[in-house]
């Protein structure tokens, strides 16, 4: 997510603000573009990964290794059936659909009778939200595992990804709101899911949209959601979160960093310059807020690393306010009486695992899962681990055939009835 990791840049930050101060043109441009990197890659930046070590080595080696990497990296590349859904104020949010083959999951039970003049129910479908400065392929390894076994749903949330930017923040100048996005998830679902039961997955931005959904539409809930998951995420109190950082650090961020963010989207195509120019100059602190495993694999983090390069600095800004007002602690209560799965890096300086417990209180009935040594982006960290913990929820949700099994690294198999 890294919805308030900006604050993380205290020291950034408050250099930009110095330097704007002193008018300087050069010192201006200098200081924009270090703020540009800090709150597009650092503060969004537990929301992406780095693919390289900071190496003794010139910028134009890393920059071949990344390119390197880039064309490797086989992650991101899935696709499917194409889609747009329109939101209220028009924004148009891009989705996938990927259908049930088949082929990989042959009927296991008794022949479905189909009686004349009724249909037959609707499969489960599953619906991933992403975070802060991410994508819809930021669930790469779940969406390659689940493939083919169960209809799932994938969508970038407004001004993210291959979505619009958002019409009411770039036409009539409003601020983004989670409430938003919950009526977004809306708009998606009413365009993919028209009918039949939906299982809710989202991950830190997209577990608040989640939420949001749930406090807007509890009718939606009631009759339809079979099961929710909650991915390093957060249901509020988010102003409360240290990223590691001593007291005197956060409380200096909280200070300059509304300042610096206004200054930024006034002068976002100056700070995407700056960006660009130094876009491994923080490579180390990213790292840091969004893995926790050392020797993560570099393509993995390149991946996350390009995400965060695609999100447009002023997106970032504009995005960065709606978290400290975040609270739906209360519109948990929609999802107490299905399956539910909590889980979270132990080591997410992001939204710390005890957020995930906080809500494990609120939903005493879920299941409650701690991942040992992994941090924000636990999804693509430890894919093995998410993706058996989510598939034993959509078994006992129903959404998965009692006889697919799915494999931990993305690929699919199908017990045969013995």
């Amino acid at each position: 997510m890294s919805e308030s990791s900006a604050e993380v840049v205290a020291d950034v930050a408050s250099a930009a603000v110095a330097a704007s101060a002193a008018g300087a043109a050069g010192g201006w441009r200098r200081a924009t573009g270090i703020a540009g990197v800090a709150i597009g890659v650092v503060a969004a930046g537990a929301a992406a990964g780095v693919a390289l070590e900071r190496m003794t080595v010139g910028r134009g080696i890393r920059q071949k290794a990344r390119l390197a990497l880039d064309s490797a990296g086989p992650y991101g590349a899935l696709r499917g059936m194409p889609g747009k859904a329109i939101a209220e104020d028009g924004t148009e949010l891009y989705y996938e659909v990927d259908e049930v083959d088949p082929e990989t999951v042959p009927a296991t039970g008794p022949r479905r009778r189909r009686l004349f003049g009724r249909k037959s129910p609707a499969p489960v479908t599953v619906v991933f939200s992403h975070g802060y400065c991410l994508s819809q392929d930021s669930w790469h390894f779940q969406r390659a595992a689940l493939r083919g076994v169960v209809r799932t749903v994938h969508w970038d949330q407004r001004s993210h990804g291959r979505s619009g930017r958002g019409v009411a923040q770039n036409r009539d100048d409003q601020p983004v709101t989670i409430e938003q996005l919950g009526s977004d998830l809306k708009a998606v679902i009413d365009a993919t899911v028209p009918e039949g039961p939906i299982v809710l997955v989202g991950h830190s931005m997209g577990g608040m949209t989640v939420m949001a959904l749930a406090d807007q539409y509890p009718e939606l809930i009631r009759e339809r959601v079979v099961g929710v998951a909650f991915v390093g995420t957060s249901s509020g109190r988010l102003g409360e979160v240290n990223y590691g950082l001593p007291v005197a650090g956060v409380n200096a961020v909280r200070r300059v960093l509304p300042g610096v963010l206004k200054v930024m989207g006034q002068r976002a195509e100056l700070v995407e310059k700056g960006r660009r120019a130094t876009a491994d100059l923080f490579a180390g602190v990213i790292k840091r807020y969004s893995f926790a495993t050392r020797d993560v694999d570099p393509a993995i983090a390149r991946f996350a690393e390009r995400m965060i390069e695609s999100t447009p600095i002023d997106v970032v800004a504009e995005y960065y306010p709606a978290f400290h007002d975040h609270d739906k602690t209360e519109a948990l209560a929609h999802f107490a009486d299905m399956p539910v799965l909590v889980l979270a890096g132990v080591n997410d300086l992001v939204t710390p695992s005890e957020h995930s417990e906080a809500i494990a209180d609120v939903l005493p009935e879920a299941e409650l899962v701690l991942v040992p040594d992994a941090g924000h982006l636990v999804m693509l960290e430890h894919p093995e681990v998410v993706t058996d913990r989510l598939a034993d929820l959509l078994t006992r949700t129903g959404a998965v055939p009692a006889g697919a099994t799915v494999k931990g690294y993305g690929s699919t198999s199908t017990a045969q009835p013995g």
